[in-house]
């Protein structure tokens, strides 16, 4: 009877992480192929609230972040709004809350079901990893192209990253991009080339410092790797 017990209680872990992540891609799909949210029409109803609209978009931008609309598109709009010194600001406000509120769900819908099927001793090695590089993890992942922050804060959560290092973390390594997308947005309205070539100077090493992170961080699992077989 206890031997049938475990693969049921497996398969309701793998169950409930694969309702989470089917939850995520039809999210995904609403937002970046269906388009179902009208972020120009957002940004006009955050206008519409005066000496408000800075702390308005932060908040806004936190919540859609978190229902992967894409940062890049956020982060233009705080610069087009609000211009580039306070644009990224309201952007890094956006990016620590998008972290946030990702992390939070992610750690409750998937840290039990993650746990489980890692095993305990497994599960605690990793705790322990976290505790010791959360932090790090956090703000490489931020540098690297391509990856999306709002779904790598999910997976996070899940694996119990802890708050204070999200929100740290996130506000270290989305300044880069944060300037970078926030200034292309203001060179829009502002008319200036020198803004948009500083943006993509940015975009640039951001990316070639998040290349380098990645190789580097591939190695160390590699060499972690290879201790424990």
């Amino acid at each position: 009877m206890a031997d049938d017990s475990v693969p049921t209680s497996r398969r309701r872990h793998v169950a409930r992480l694969v309702v989470f992540a089917g939850l995520l891609l039809g999210m995904f799909y609403l937002v970046a192929v269906a388009r179902v949210i009208d972020v120009e029409e957002v940004r006009r109803a955050v206008s519409a609230t005066g000496p408000a609209a800075p702390l308005t978009y932060a908040v806004v931008s936190a919540v859609l972040g978190a229902l992967l609309v894409p940062g890049s598109i956020l982060a233009a709009g705080s610069g087009l709004l609000f211009g580039p010194v306070l644009g990224i600001f309201v952007t890094l406000g956006a990016a620590v809350g998008t972290a946030i509120v990702a992390s939070r769900v992610g750690r409750r819908a998937g840290r039990a079901s993650a746990r489980a099927l890692l095993g305990t001793k497994r599960a605690d090695r990793i705790d322990a990893l976290i505790e010791r590089g959360g932090l790090g993890a956090v703000v490489g992942q931020r540098f690297i192209p391509g990856i999306s922050d709002a779904l790598a804060s999910y997976a996070f959560g899940a694996f119990g990253v802890p708050l204070w290092q999200m929100a740290i973390g996130s506000f270290i390594g989305s300044a880069p991009r944060a300037f970078a997308y926030t200034a292309l947005g203001a060179s829009i309205g502002n008319r200036s080339p020198a803004l948009a070539y500083a943006a993509i100077a940015a975009w640039c090493v951001s990316a070639i410092v998040g290349a380098f992170a990645a190789r580097r961080g591939y190695q160390k699992w590699r060499e972690h790797a290879g201790r424990e077989v």
